[in-house]
């Protein structure tokens, strides 16, 4: 199947942090797979993506479906609940009932639907025991909606190659630019659709840091990522309170 049009719903893991163009914008996976599909659709090709960083599950879908749905496209990607899992507030029950009708509402125009089991990034954060029972919920609640509504699953969870740290950005939360080719090819993987093959090219995983250099780089990450991630949820702030999506309407790409 050639898909004429595609639109990405989501937070900063679809927006494309942290892999920049040349003038500081993301490009990230789902531009990569704009690109692959425009190849094969030809000139018509439309594309949009609404993602939107620091946004929870509930703004992802009051904001962002509803467009989504509206443009009446042949794709649809939808991720979310990444940044619910890391609240204190975060209501299992209420996300997973959500997520089910969400993904029936994006199927009820006939759309493909694309779904993703989240990449395990708990094991380079803090709160592990906490959040790591909360993103395997929130898989489980992937697949079996995937299942149920005939959507198309990512299981990035799946791939033990994202354990590299290669694959993620000095951040440890969001993906490198390889990590976002590596997803893009899952993606592509997914539907029936060839990559380049480097886009699945491992890097090689860094050499082991000697323990006081690791606990100095922690103190580095802490200082620079945690604490302002601690300021702004103690503030009622966003990492993107003042950003807007990327590509709000469907439309041609531009190289």
């Amino acid at each position: 199947m050639r898909w004429r049009s595609f639109v990405a719903v989501g937070d900063s893991f679809t927006e494309g942090m942290d892999d920049a163009y040349p003038d500081g914008t993301f490009r990230g996976w789902a531009d990569l797979v704009a690109t692959r599909l425009a190849a094969d659709a030809g000139p018509d090709f439309r594309y949009a993506n609404l993602a939107i960083r620091g946004r929870l599950f509930p703004s992802v879908v009051a904001e962002q479906v509803p467009s989504a749905v509206a443009m009446k496209p042949d794709l649809i990607s939808f991720a979310a609940g990444g940044n619910d899992v890391l609240r204190r507030t975060f209501d299992p029950d209420t996300l997973v009932a959500r997520f089910d009708e969400v993904v029936r509402q994006l199927r009820s125009g006939g759309a493909d639907v694309l779904l993703f089991r989240f990449a395990d990034v708990m094991a380079r954060l803090p709160g592990q025991r906490l959040v790591a029972p909360r993103v395997q919920l929130l898989n489980q609640a992937v697949g079996e909606t995937a299942e149920r509504h005939g959507a198309i699953m990512v299981d990035l969870y799946a791939d033990d190659t994202f354990l590299n740290p290669m694959l993620w950005s000095t951040d440890r939360l969001h993906l490198s630019p390889a990590g976002h080719r590596r997803v893009a090819g899952q993606v592509l993987n997914a539907l029936g659709v060839g990559c380049d093959e480097e886009w699945l090219m491992v890097p090689p995983h860094p050499a082991p840091s000697p323990w006081l250099a690791a606990r100095a780089s922690d103190l580095r990450w802490a200082g620079q990522y945690l604490a302002p991630w601690v300021k702004r949820r103690l503030t009622g702030r966003s990492s993107g309170d003042t950003v807007t999506a990327k590509r709000p309407q469907l439309g041609p790409l531009v190289d």
